[in-house]
């Protein structure tokens, strides 16, 4: 059994799954089902679903969507997008999810705090994109990147910590789908800060990537992009490495 979680993750708009690059434009895969189906089969450890556009469309979760796909996966599933109370998170937890993410709520730190009481730490995770400016510190965003948040980055990640988040997704806008590697100083700086699971996310391309990123303080590393095109002309293909593969690189 691999002792770091490699976790794909998939992006809503509508009824199918795009991918975006740098949080801009897109690129359309298909059924969101029939990568669930694949990646089944591929013995996937976690998945994660995205609506990316729901918050900032000021849409709830499509619940429908959702117990679609929790009834159709067999790995844990968790689920971000449009969520703002805890009502919208009780009803994502009744399709079938395990886990729920906050992204663009994130500042609200009592909501955090409350779905953390109510349904535990393990099962409330936090997910914070962030770019650098031009003189090339790192800041959060919300609503798919495009509303700079007012606080610093340090005194948000040390929040969403101290509001009880079981874990964080850290998400670099900057990298997203350019599978080049990630940002590895911002990884190690956020892990320097917390003791909560951190995940990264938004720049591999290869294996090798994922062992610099646990290797710079990740707990669990995720990918869009090198589970979903395959060669150099990104050609659309649900994949995921092999376990053997996986415990190679990883163990």
């Amino acid at each position: 059994m691999l002792k770091t979680r490699v976790i794909p993750v998939l992006s809503l708009k509508g009824s199918g799954i795009i991918k975006t690059h740098k949080f801009k434009t897109q690129t359309y895969l298909g059924d969101p089902l029939n990568a669930v189906k694949i990646f089944n089969e591929k013995e996937v450890d976690e998945l994660v679903i995205l609506d990316i556009f729901a918050s900032k469309e000021n849409r709830e979760p499509n619940y429908s969507k959702i117990k679609n796909i929790a009834t159709e996966c067999f790995m844990p599933l968790a689920y971000g997008g449009g969520i703002k109370t805890i009502e919208h998170i009780k009803k994502v937890f009744d399709q079938g999810v395990e886990k729920v993410i906050i992204n663009s709520a994130s500042t609200n730190y009592q909501l955090i705090t409350n779905a953390a009481k109510i349904y535990g730490t393990q099962s409330i995770v936090v997910s914070v994109d962030i770019k650098k400016n031009i003189w090339g510190s790192h800041e959060a965003y919300t609503f798919s990147g495009t509303k700079k948040n007012k606080i610093s980055l340090d005194s948000h990640i040390q929040n969403i910590a101290k509001a009880g988040a079981g874990e964080l997704i850290l998400q670099s806008i900057d990298n997203d789908s350019v599978m080049k590697g990630f940002d590895l100083k911002l990884i190690e700086k956020v892990s320097n800060q917390l003791e909560i699971p951190i995940v990264a996310l938004g720049g591999a391309g290869e294996l090798n990537h994922f062992k610099e990123a646990i290797s710079h303080g990740a707990s669990a590393v995720a990918a869009g992009s090198m589970f979903v095109f395959k060669g150099k002309h990104r050609a659309v293909l649900i994949n995921y490495p092999t376990q053997k593969d996986l415990k190679n690189i990883l163990n």
